[in-house]
């Protein structure tokens, strides 16, 4: 292959993964050779080990299972932006606001 193959799906890796490794390729062999096509958008080589793992454990999918709980919701792109606009004094002045309006005066 000519060019790496940049644009993928971390499922796509996945489904690289399963599929070497049912024809017998180590995991170590088959990150370098995804290193090769994927560049660095490849998984880790430990990543790679942990999903033979789960093949041989007996996954078939290579799609995200559903996880319990709730989801994060504390690194969205808004929530980051929000907190990269305050400034210091912005936040001293919130902060200031919120102590006065407990009738908590001079304890700042």
């Amino acid at each position: 292959m000519d060019a790496p193959l940049q644009d993928c799906t971390i499922e796509e890796q996945r489904g690289v993964v399963r599929f070497l490794w049912t024809e017998g390729v180590k995991p170590v062999e088959i990150h370098r050779r995804m290193l090769a096509d994927y560049g660095q958008n490849t998984m880790s080589q430990r990543k790679v080990y942990e999903w033979v793992e789960s093949f041989k454990s007996g996954r078939k999918l290579v799609t995200d299972e559903g996880r319990s709980g709730r989801p994060s919701t504390s690194h969205t792109q808004d929530h980051k932006s929000s907190r990269k606009a305050s400034s210091p004094q912005e936040y001293r002045n919130k902060l200031n606001d919120i102590t006065n309006a407990l009738c908590c005066k001079g304890a700042m």
